[in-house]
């Protein structure tokens, strides 16, 4: 191991142990730095190995336009090329060894379609999509859920589908609703995980504590025996877009560097021989995406990529919304958005305008309304204007 990735792993380490010892505080949205907490709230929540949890506040409020219905339990009788939502509700109280509902999107390969929304107590953090593919010698899972109970309860689902060992879990970037329930794959055994190299990044950030201390505020129980975890295989930093292939039982997965687009780093994963592209978040089905960790200017250039290098493929599959056939009509209008928003954005720096007056004038501005209907539009397109704004606003004053 080199001198830089012992200090990347001690300072994992000394995250994860802070992880044990920070008190659960209401925020804001996820990730966000929190708010201070109310007088009485602060106890330490009890350390991630499942000891006795102090109190824990109540969470805060949330709008519940963003959130799951508790009444509407729903799913969709299909994943693929749907306008259909999910509104699953989960509950403290489920097992662990509970299947999660999931569908059969191409052979051998099967798809979990999680709620549109923000994490809450009645989604317990089942707001994105995860995958898995079943080979004569193994499964390949894509990405691992947002909490190590969803974890434990996606391992079930495959044991509904097979007894086959589980190979590799592939976590296609950081973010808690996609790589949270990673550390019930590293106490399976046995699993390789695969990640992008700015995962080390992110474990040894503040982002991570707050993420965290933010899943405990709503579901303390199903964030239980949370760990980082550290990948085991490292892809990506390179100037060159890199690639990793894996072989297992007569498939072929291509995992692609797509650079740090939405979070700390971002994989695409190419299932060669079924045509499936697992896509992640870089583009987003029913919902508007989200941007604070990665880069426009990246996204924009991945998504250009995206659509030519896998123009022949039969599905693509992203990390929110349901999968889709060609054209790929939702990878186009994720970068129609951002386009959109780079375009007003560099007007507005050009014209002189502040920061405060330009996030204002975009949240009112009839270009946006083809995304004013999507999912989370009035949580996600001022922060999304404010993130584009200091971008556009950095490259121009570089140049």
């Amino acid at each position: 191991m080199t001198a830089n990735r012992l200090i990347i792993a001690f300072a994992v380490l000394a995250v994860a142990v802070a992880l044990w010892l920070v008190a659960t505080r209401p925020g804001g949205r996820e990730g966000a730095a929190p708010a201070p907490a109310p007088a009485g709230a602060g106890s330490p929540e009890g350390s991630a190995g499942g000891g006795p949890a102090a109190t824990v506040p109540e969470p805060p409020e949330q709008d519940p336009r963003f959130g799951t219905d508790p009444e509407r339990h729903h799913l969709p009788e299909r994943a693929v090329d749907t306008d259909d939502i999910p509104n699953i509700v989960l509950r403290a109280g489920d097992r662990d060894d509970e299947p999660l509902p999931y569908y059969r999107i191409a052979p051998d390969t099967y798809m979990l379609y999680g709620n549109i929304a923000e994490v809450d107590r009645y989604n317990r953090g089942f707001n994105g999509n995860a995958g898995f593919v079943v080979t004569p010698e193994g499964v390949v899972v894509i990405d691992a859920l947002g909490t190590p109970k969803l974890g434990r309860r996606l391992i079930a689902t495959i044991r509904q589908v097979t007894g086959a060992p589980i190979r590799y879990l592939i976590l296609t970037h950081n973010h808690p609703d996609h790589s949270y329930g990673a550390v019930a794959f590293r106490r399976l055994g046995g699993v390789t995980i695969v990640a992008h190299e700015g995962t080390l990044d992110y474990l040894a950030s503040e982002a991570l504590e707050r993420s965290v201390a933010y899943r405990r505020s709503f579901i303390p129980e199903d964030m239980e025996g949370f760990e980082a975890v550290v990948p085991d295989v490292l892809l990506g930093g390179a100037p060159r877009r890199a690639r990793l292939v894996i072989r297992l039982g007569g498939r072929t997965f291509e995992v692609w560097d797509v650079n740090r687009h939405h979070s700390y780093g971002d994989l695409v994963v190419h299932q060669v021989e079924d045509g499936v592209v697992w896509i992640s978040d870089l583009a987003f089905n029913h919902r508007l995406t989200f941007m604070g960790d990665g880069s426009l200017h990246a996204a924009i250039k991945a998504q250009d990529w995206l659509l030519e290098r896998f123009a022949g493929a039969r599905l693509m599959v992203p990390g929110h919304g349901s999968a889709q056939s060609p054209p790929f009509a939702m990878v186009r209008r994720t970068r129609d958005y951002m386009r959109a928003l780079q375009d007003f954005m560099t007007r507005a720096v050009e014209k002189g305008l502040d920061l405060q007056d330009a996030v204002e004038r975009a949240e009112k501005d009839p270009r946006f309304e083809p995304w004013r209907g999507d999912r989370l539009f009035e949580l996600n397109h001022r922060p999304n204007a404010n993130f584009v704004y200091r971008e556009v606003e950095r490259a121009l004053f570089e140049d």
